[in-house]
């Protein structure tokens, strides 16, 4: 399978938007290039920050002409590089997941992403592959213009930043050739070990604990006469001189 030949990182350009929401995937692509010491250089016929990672050769790419015009400089790179939907991938915030969710698939519908649609609609396709950041939801459909068009809250910050980290750390296996590789990687997550602190104490707790004293099982009726106390055998019958004199031995 060919790999990766151009990545895309969504967002919108100036001051205002940098921290938003909605520029989660320029927060990608950024970072990368800056551990790679890549400089994305402005590019007018393009209309997009530029630049091209010099181990596998991939485009990065950072349009500058708005969300709902991203498409533009995707389909001029892609034309005159002839590089196929198949092998852009494109990093873009997603509504339906939670901040530090991050997930990769090919193809499918765009759910309303105005970034998605614009560069579906110039590729005449949906089949290019997308790496969707989790910034949640707001609620209220009828919020999420302004939602997206804020910053995230510190805690959010955080999880969103750890998923562009284990992201970043799967881009080499994108880039060459490994898809099915990074997608098994960045979605398995490891599940949260159980506190090990509390377990030393459970134990101490348990030790001190009296042991239940199991009951005993039911006895036969049988059994249970044995066990009862046998009456004391009756006084022995004295005549009038054994009272007097008493027994002889």
């Amino acid at each position: 399978m060919a790999g990766i030949r151009l990545l895309v990182g969504l967002g919108n350009p100036g001051k205002e938007y940098e921290r938003t929401r909605h520029n989660a995937g320029f927060w990608l692509v950024e970072r990368f290039a800056l551990q790679q010491g890549v400089a994305l250089r402005k590019d007018t016929k393009y209309q997009a920050l530029v630049g091209r990672v010099g181990s596998s050769g991939a485009w990065l790419v950072l349009p500058q002409s708005f969300m709902n015009a991203s498409g533009r400089a995707v389909q001029m790179l892609a034309g005159f590089f002839k590089i196929p939907a198949a092998e852009i991938l494109v990093v873009h915030d997603e509504l339906d997941f939670a901040p530090g969710v991050a997930k990769v698939k090919q193809g499918g519908g765009i759910a309303g992403h105005n970034g998605l649609r614009d560069i579906s609609q110039r590729l005449a396709t949906h089949d290019y592959w997308r790496l969707r950041l989790g910034i949640g939801h707001p609620g209220d459909k009828n919020a999420v213009a302004d939602y997206v068009l804020q910053r995230p809250s510190a805690e959010d910050q955080s999880e969103i930043d750890q998923a562009i980290t284990r992201s970043i750390e799967v881009l080499p296996l994108f880039f060459s050739g490994d898809l099915q590789g990074a997608m098994q990687k960045l979605h398995t997550v490891d599940k949260p070990k159980k506190t090990e602190e509390a377990k030393p104490e459970l134990k101490k707790a348990e030790e001190k604990k009296p042991e239940a004293k199991k009951p005993e099982p039911a006895k036969p009726a049988a059994a249970k006469a044995e066990e009862a106390p046998k009456p004391a055998p009756p006084p022995e019958k004295k005549g009038l001189l054994g009272s007097l004199f008493g027994k002889r031995k």
